[in-house]
């Protein structure tokens, strides 16, 4: 098994001081949020659209510390969110993968790589919409439905994985949020298709104007595969507003049992025009 040793440490570092802060926030009181609603912000989903005549470009760089094999290395994520109207926006986007074993850390699904220790090269395009189908009023959420398909361009597996989410919110305390998704995609495996469903769920919370931090915990679990696994993740974040429509974010995360990878780093910027 061949692995940077310096990576996973400061990963610690860096997410242990991460879920610190997110422990402390319950200090901070009367913080209101400047939010672009971007969707690599956390593995959950937004419950948002992108506004009409607006558009959103979301990238970011992933590392996944696999616990077979050589780790993933994810780049760009590229995301671009077109919004139509106020309930309906357009989505398109694009990835290229190195050590790929299936992105169950990020909202670009793909096929389920090799899990032998050997280099895996893939990168696809993605398409789709979303479209918020409530608003919140009392227990009614806020919510919204993304389909999109994934298409390989290149690697071992050429299938279209078709992705449906549901994403469902509330806001309270302050610009507190709790929001949580749950995700089913088809997907190519290497002998064949089966099902992956990818329940999370996420609390966002406000440090200042442009500071959140959220801690989320999300898992995937496999269908119809000759060993299926279940993959669990706890992971916190935060994301600062940089400049006015300009937001760059940070999230971590440690897997809970055997199958799921020990660590993550998901780094990326949002841009509004």
């Amino acid at each position: 098994m061949h692995r940077s040793p310096t990576l996973p440490v400061v990963g610690l570092s860096v997410g242990t001081a991460l879920a610190g802060m997110v422990a402390a926030v319950v200090l901070s009181a009367g913080a209101i949020a400047f939010e672009l609603d971007a969707d690599r912000d956390a593995f959950t989903p937004s419950a948002y659209c992108v506004g009409p005549n607006r558009g959103l470009i979301e990238a970011s760089h992933v590392y996944i510390d696999n616990a077979i094999g050589l780790p993933t290395n994810n780049y760009p994520e590229f995301l671009l969110r077109q919004g139509v109207n106020e309930w309906f926006e357009l989505r398109f986007g694009a990835n290229y993968g190195v050590g790929s074993q299936g992105n169950v850390v990020t909202s670009v699904e793909v096929g389920e790589g090799r899990l032998d220790g050997s280099a895996l090269y893939e990168s696809s395009i993605l398409y789709g919409f979303k479209v918020a189908t409530s608003h919140q009023d009392g227990w009614l959420p806020d919510s919204c439905f993304i389909m999109e398909g994934a298409t390989p361009t290149f690697g071992t597996a050429f299938g279209t994985v078709p992705v449906a989410t549901l994403v469902a919110g509330w806001g309270f305390w302050d610009d507190w949020r709790l929001d949580g998704a749950l995700r089913y995609s088809y997907s190519e495996g290497i002998e064949n298709w089966f099902s992956r469903w990818t329940p999370s769920v996420v609390l966002r919370v406000p440090l200042t104007e442009r500071w959140e931090a959220h801690a989320e915990w999300f898992g995937s679990s496999t269908q119809g595969l000759v060993d299926d696994t279940t993959q669990p993740f706890f992971s916190p974040g935060t994301h600062y507003e940089i400049a006015r429509n300009v937001e760059i974010g940070l999230r971590v995360g440690w897997g809970l049992t055997s199958d799921a990878a020990p660590f993550f780093s998901d780094a990326g910027i949002a841009i509004q025009y």
